[in-house]
């Protein structure tokens, strides 16, 4: 049974209270608030999941904005999906906050994990590739991203795992969804995948304690595998992230990994972006080592047994800069052309690295054969 918890982001509590929207009402959704500064406080989030002005059931919510690329947001975003009781969260699953992971960051230290923790930390990990590979089965056209974030966060519940992007700094869906020009952290909604589009999925849980991150780019329909262009993008992002992971041993310098997938990245004419990175990722969602994926960049550390943290290029086929959208989460390439990315969780071992969250025979998607301009 789910608790009844205030439908304010920020807050989280738990409430008696009878204090209801009287637009969700409208619409025959209950959404309950423990006040009116909790209410009036949320307004601006929790507007997205009400119907426009004129009653559409489908329309963009910043229509003044200046998009780069072709894809806009559709709204009303669906009510935040409800986790049942008995399900351990992390700490920012209430209120937005992650406080641990606040703290943990100022002093910069880098985890090492013991025996134990790997041992549980292997098993969210074995998980999380199993949500994301059963999620990812129902990629096609016609799909709302939406409801592929409705199958994902059942998966995750009915294996008693938290998906650790719900309300994370108040993010309102359950995993990220990008498509085409976004980089990432795009929020799932009503848009229909389309043949010839490509998706990231990013998936993370938090199970035993401990967070699980991965993601991976997807193909939609037959179109997008027919384009010389797209396919370059998607399979060089595909080796970058292979062509560092091998890299990853004891002594390894973190800053090491952005030459060696910028290098790769440049000889197949795609660029890095910058401004997000992989990390430390276990009791935390997010912590120390930050992993740049460019090049001559000032990261800090060495790779020692025990380390568990993602590496997750992002590659664009223009320019590496973006910009983000009003929703201050969906980030775009700033000329709307595609990009791509894949992420894996690592875990450094004694003889070098273990991919804890690798793709097995049954996993959906995987490198195709790059084509020629001529269709060759």
């Amino acid at each position: 049974m789910s608790a009844i918890v205030c439908s304010a982001p920020h807050c989280g509590k738990e409430t008696i209270s009878q204090l209801k929207c009287p637009i969700c009402l409208k619409d025959g959704i209950s959404n309950v608030f423990c006040n009116q500064d909790c209410f009036r406080s949320s307004w601006s989030i929790h507007k997205s999941i009400h119907k426009s002005d004129d009653g559409s059931t489908d329309y963009n919510p910043f229509p003044n904005f200046n998009y780069t690329g072709d894809l806009r947001p559709h709204y009303p975003l669906s009510p935040r999906r409800s986790v049942p009781k008995h399900i351990k969260l992390p700490d920012y699953a209430k209120n937005g906050k992650p406080i641990s992971e606040i703290k943990q960051d100022r002093l910069g230290k880098i985890p090492v994990l013991t025996a134990k923790e790997i041992e549980k930390v292997k098993k969210t990990c074995k998980m999380a590739r199993e949500i994301l590979d059963i999620t990812a089965s129902h990629i096609k056209p016609g799909i709302t991203t939406d409801e592929i974030d409705e199958i994902l966060h059942k998966e995750c519940i009915k294996r008693n795992a938290y998906p650790s992007p719900l309300n994370y700094y108040n993010f309102p869906k359950s995993l990220c969804t990008s498509i085409n020009e976004v980089i990432c952290h795009g929020i799932p909604d009503k848009r229909k995948l389309q043949d010839g589009d490509i998706i990231n999925l990013d998936v993370t849980i938090y199970y035993l304690g401990f967070h699980a991150d991965l993601n991976e780019t997807y193909y939609v329909g037959d179109k997008a595998k027919c384009n010389p262009e797209l396919v370059n993008l998607v399979e060089t992002t595909r080796e970058c992230l292979d062509l560092a992971i091998k890299a990853v041993k004891p002594g390894l310098a973190f800053r090491e990994l952005g030459n060696i997938i910028e290098k790769h990245a440049n000889e197949n004419n795609c660029s890095v972006v910058r401004t997000y990175c992989g990390h430390g990722c276990g009791v935390l969602f997010h912590c120390q080592p930050n992993i740049p994926h460019y090049s001559k960049n000032k990261a800090i550390g060495i790779a020692k047994p025990g380390q568990v943290f993602t590496i997750e290029p992002m590659l664009n086929i223009g320019t590496y800069k973006d910009l983000s959208w009003p929703d201050k989460w969906t980030a775009v390439t700033q000329d709307g052309k595609f990009s791509a990315q894949f992420e894996q969780m690592l875990l450094v071992t004694e003889e070098g690295v273990e991919i804890l969250t690798a793709r097995n025979e049954n996993s959906p998607g995987g490198p195709i054969p790059r084509i020629s301009e001529n269709g060759n």
